[in-house]
């Protein structure tokens, strides 16, 4: 069989290993290189290649394409109110230039998913203080870099849901990623409009037009505002 032959088979069985991660992430809150590797040893064994796995942008149509199809009528609510909690989180630290990364940002947020916040401080302990002050017991670690530089510290504590939520817990893990202000001018880069594709995280404004926006809101394409 020659190599155009086969290719129609290994996308429709990426497509079929991109929708098993999907199901993975939504039901068991895994991150999408575990849901990954779950799914391909689940369909083809410990021994599968891993250029067999789809790619994260495939998985995330899948993941979309989940939520639609089984979580269509509580979804839109609970990621309108996930994102609420992102705003009042983003609103606490909003001296540190907050921006909102992330599944709560790009709208494939589930019960499982945490706020994930890009801070910018000319001292990031300044941070860790502001945190002790606001009796925020948090708990440190490491973070990538969103530019695949050195990782970065990440500082990860309970936030509760907002007032009037209806959801399975009465708080969601806030994770704050900090990084040194020169780094912001990167992360204000934006996608060309041209593209199709939703920027990849949003300022407290961008955050706020979304909340302001309702339920079935989604993030602007090309820009991060």
């Amino acid at each position: 069989m020659h190599q155009t032959d086969t290719l129609p088979l290994m996308n429709a069985l990426r497509e079929e290993l991109a929708a098993m991660a999907a199901r993975l992430i939504v039901e068991d809150g895994l991150d999408y290189a575990t849901a990954k590797r779950k799914a391909t040893h689940q369909m083809l064994g410990p021994g599968a290649h891993p250029e067999v796995q789809p790619d994260n942008t495939d998985v995330l149509t899948q993941v979309r394409l989940y939520l639609s199809l089984f979580h269509g009528d509580e979804h839109p609510s609970l990621l309108w109110n996930l994102r609420r909690a992102a705003l009042g989180l983003m609103e606490e630290f909003a001296e540190f230039r907050p921006h909102l990364a992330g599944a709560v940002w790009n709208g494939t947020a589930t019960a499982h998913s945490a706020l994930h916040v890009l801070l910018f401080a000319d001292d990031t302990k300044a941070v860790e203080i502001h945190c002790i002050n606001r009796n925020l017991a948090y708990r440190a670690s490491e973070a990538p870099h969103y530019a695949g530089k050195a990782p970065v510290e990440r500082l990860e504590f309970e936030w509760p849901m907002p007032s009037g939520a209806t959801t399975r817990h009465p708080t969601v893990i806030a994770s704050l990623s900090l990084y040194p202000l020169k780094d912001e001018r990167g992360v204000l880069l934006r996608a060309p409009r041209s593209s199709g594709k939703p920027a990849e995280r949003g300022n407290m404004q961008a955050v706020r037009a979304l909340v302001e926006a309702g339920p079935a809101a989604s993030p602007p394409i090309g820009v991060s505002l």
